[in-house]
């Protein structure tokens, strides 16, 4: 019985040739797509898995309220670290203090390479379950060690065996290797450390570590913890959430700090809170949006097989009608058409798995992903077994349950006609299509437009030709002078300055400052940047009140600029010649402020700017800062500035940052997002098209006769094409009515999300409504206008 199903099912294809391609051909897009985003959601949900305490492990981070909003913080001070072990060790099976990840200059022998790594305290490799290819978990205990990847052992040491080799971090500290682990996945939160070293290295390193060891107001490292096997996360959660603020100076109370257990399962998918403190979602949102496009794009092409189906109903009718009359029972004509189902999909499904290998190097490219497809995976195939099923019940349950309802004696008497109100669930699959297709094509208008919105937002500074340079090794310091007068004089640059942030970002901040006015109510947060002489000019900042930085006022290192958001957020009516007292308690400085900068976007450029205020100090600057010049080109100046480093900085490695590049990378995301909603809309389109193509091409077939007698009767042309044409026209402007209401509440939803947000334009939903609208004309007027071309001779002729 089996066998008998697939072939009729098999010459059914090679009957109706061009609907099986429809048919094949649409499925395939649909199940491509699919099978894409189920890969890229898959790498999402699995991220950080590869650590095998995933579940047990979590950062500690803090809730504090500050310029009025309640924010989550990372950033933790170094005595809550000792403190959770020494009050509750009884809950953490390990308690790791950590650095940022950052750049260092590693150098074996003559080999030096800047590299991203991470100090951590000892119990780091066995709480991350590093794979270790030599050594072990303990290679951090001695506080001289060092962990390489096994990639960054390789670029150093080539064939020799890195353990035991010695070598430098920074030009300045003498480590052993101890240990070589396997690169971690890039679906992984610290795939960037190439090594990690010991904290204790990194404590006794650096001496402004050892004056905040004991202030439990300084927030600068890291904390993550590994729950112990009995803990219960919310329940650990409730009992150190006082911990910090019961040790905080009185002085600093106000500024009340609520520590929580961050769970890695969050860290990636779960990363945004509210300005109450909860959560509210972050690349979630994405992956279930991208989850509902697959399912729709799918949806789309099972609807193309069911519509060009049962358009052929009256064909099968007979068929139909036979088989019942000898016998067959109707449960065995629905096996039937699901049969025929399944082979369509089955030969879809080999279709779309050679498309997505055919893709998925672009798509990796475009999703920032290093996927790959999981042949040798023994739970894909179960898998696609399972999509296969379900795509065939989903696209063959409406032609099996309606072919199969045709009554023999109707059919068999030449009296069973389909009628229009057969028609009704074909037109009414038509504006599902259209309305899944033009929501997809508002909504991608409306991203790419919140991009573009954003990118063009007034920065308040010059990025053009500005390059940075990070300062990661002691060489840098105390060269200023003679590395600015060597790039002068070679003419490749027009002003130079250092910082202690870089332009695209603000690294530290404070709350201890008041000012005129100073409510001890108000949870302040100012960012806080140093500066050199020449910053304003080498960035060229706009000073809207007062004056920039210089070298004829001696007092300036006493001096401050302020931007406009701290003038606002001060309430300052004349903030030019304020007096702003920075500190509590003994350590008090007073400071005048000599100018106001307009607002800086140095952070996200989707939010505020936040209230920044900057000191003039040489001493706390670890950028480098270079406006090249113009007038030779990028690349002159590049190697003008290159070959001057090279010779007053010999020992280290020459890397630099364009502020250009790493302003246009904050939009990496969203530019993502929309590129992969580009790429989803326009196959999500190509399905709905060809999907009207076929119903045209059988709507055109039908209506043979008819179309030949208007003919004969003196229709024109024009008048036969708008008669085909006119039906599917209105049937694709339902769809506009229908989308356009529900995209818009979803894309004023979505820009919700943004401080500095798009207004949704109606111009948006006119193009694409008009575009719907021609494009219709475009794939139906093929079929229309060679239908209307055709002899009526040849139409009328009897068989």
């Amino acid at each position: 019985m089996l066998k008998n199903y697939f072939i009729v099912a098999w010459r059914n294809l090679f009957r109706n040739r061009a609907s099986s391609i429809i048919n094949i051909g649409g499925l395939a897009a649909g199940m491509a797509v699919a099978l894409l985003i189920g890969l890229w959601m898959h790498d999402e949900y699995s991220y950080n898995k590869y650590h095998r305490n995933y579940d047990r492990i979590a950062r500690v981070m803090q809730f504090q309220t500050s310029n009025g909003i309640r924010e989550g913080r990372l950033a933790m001070s170094y005595p809550v670290g000792p403190g959770l072990r020494k009050n509750f060790d009884g809950d953490f099976k390990y308690i790791v203090l950590s650095s940022w990840e950052q750049d260092e200059i590693l150098s074996a022998g003559n080999n030096k390479f800047s590299v991203t790594g991470i100090f951590m305290d000892k119990e780091a490799p066995a709480m991350l379950t590093l794979h270790m290819q030599r050594g072990d978990y303990n290679g951090l205990g001695d506080p001289h060690s060092i962990l390489l990847s096994a990639s960054t052992a390789k670029t150093l040491f080539g064939s020799v065996d890195p353990v035991g080799q010695n070598m430098r971090i920074a030009n300045k500290l003498d480590v052993k290797v101890t240990g070589v682990y396997e690169d971690l996945p890039d679906n992984c939160e610290f795939r960037r450390s190439k090594f990690i070293a010991p904290w204790d290295l990194y404590v006794t390193s650096e001496r402004w570590i050892l004056t905040n060891t004991d202030q439990w107001d300084n927030n600068f490292f890291q904390l993550f913890v590994q729950l112990a096997d009995h803990a219960d996360l919310h329940a650990v959660d409730q009992k150190i959430a006082g911990f910090k603020q019961a040790h905080v100076a009185p002085e600093e109370k106000k500024l009340q700090s609520v520590l929580s257990l961050f769970p890695m399962r969050d860290w990636h998918l779960r990363a945004n809170w509210d300005n109450d403190g909860r959560q509210s979602g972050g690349l979630i949102e994405y992956v279930r949006l991208f989850g509902t496009v697959g399912i729709f794009v799918l949806l789309l092409a099972c609807i193309n097989f069911m519509n060009l189906s049962t358009a052929r109903s009256e064909r099968r009718a007979k068929e139909v009608g036979i088989r019942k009359s000898i016998g067959s029972l109707r449960s065995q004509l629905i096996g039937q058409f699901y049969s025929e189902s399944l082979l369509v999909v089955v030969l879809a499904f080999t279709l779309s798995l050679a498309l997505v290998q055919l893709v998925l190097p672009w798509f990796n490219q475009v999703a920032g992903k290093t996927l790959l497809m999981p042949w040798a995976n023994p739970d894909f195939w179960p898998l696609g077994l399972g999509f296969v099923l379900l795509t065939a019940v989903v696209a063959g349950s409406y032609p099996a349950l309606y072919l199969s309802s045709f009554r023999p004696v109707k059919v068999l008497k030449g009296a069973f006609k389909a009628g229009r109100l057969a028609a009704v669930p074909r037109k009414v699959l038509v504006v599902l299509q259209y309305t899944i297709s033009i929501t997809l094509i508002i909504g991608t208008l409306v991203v790419y437009r919140q991009i573009r919105y954003s990118q063009e937002r007034p920065l308040g500074f010059n990025r053009e030709a500005l390059m940075m340079i990070q300062m990661k090794a002691p060489d840098y310091y105390g060269i200023y002078g003679t590395l600015e007068n060597e790039l002068k004089k070679t003419g490749a640059i027009e002003e130079m300055a250092e910082s202690s942030s870089p332009m695209t970002n603000v690294w530290s901040s404070s709350d201890d400052f008041q000012w005129p006015g100073y409510d001890q109510k108000v949870d302040a947060d100012f960012g806080t940047i140093y500066v050199t002489h020449d910053f304003g000019k080498t960035i060229g900042w706009q000073i809207k009140e007062g004056r920039d930085f210089s070298r004829e006022f001696k007092t300036d290192s006493s001096s401050l600029i302020i931007n406009e958001a701290a003038v606002t957020f001060m309430g300052l009516k004349n903030p030019v010649g304020s007096v702003i007292t920075r500190g509590f308690g003994s350590y008090r400085k007073t400071y005048m402020v000599v100018g106001v900068a307009k607002d800086m976007v140095m952070e996200s450029p989707y939010d505020k700017v936040r209230p920044t205020i900057y000191f003039m100090d040489y001493d706390n600057v670890n950028w480098m800062l270079f406006r090249l010049n113009r007038h030779l080109g990028a690349h002159v100046s590049v190697e003008r500035v290159e070959a001057a480093f090279k010779k007053v900085l010999p020992t280290v490695p020459f890397e630099y940052l364009f502020a250009d590049n790493e302003y246009t990378a904050k939009f990496a995301a969203e530019e993502r997002v929309g590129s992969l909603a580009v790429f989803f809309t326009i196959l999500a389109v190509f399905i709905s098209c060809i999907g009207l193509f076929g119903l045209a091409s059988f709507v055109a077939e039908q209506r043979t006769k008819e179309i030949g007698i208007r003919k004969v009767l003196g229709a024109s042309v024009a008048n036969l094409w708008g008669l085909l044409s006119s039906e599917f026209v209105r049937l694709v402007a339902l769809s506009c009515l229908v989308a356009i209401p529900g995209a818009w509440i979803a894309m004023h939803s979505w820009l919700q999300n943004y401080t500095y947000r798009t207004p949704i334009a109606w111009w948006i939903f006119a193009i694409t409504g008009c575009g719907a609208l021609l494009l219709t004309l475009l794939t139906v007027s093929f079929q229309a206008v060679r239908a209307a071309l055709a002899n009526p001779v040849d139409s009328l002729r009897s068989e």
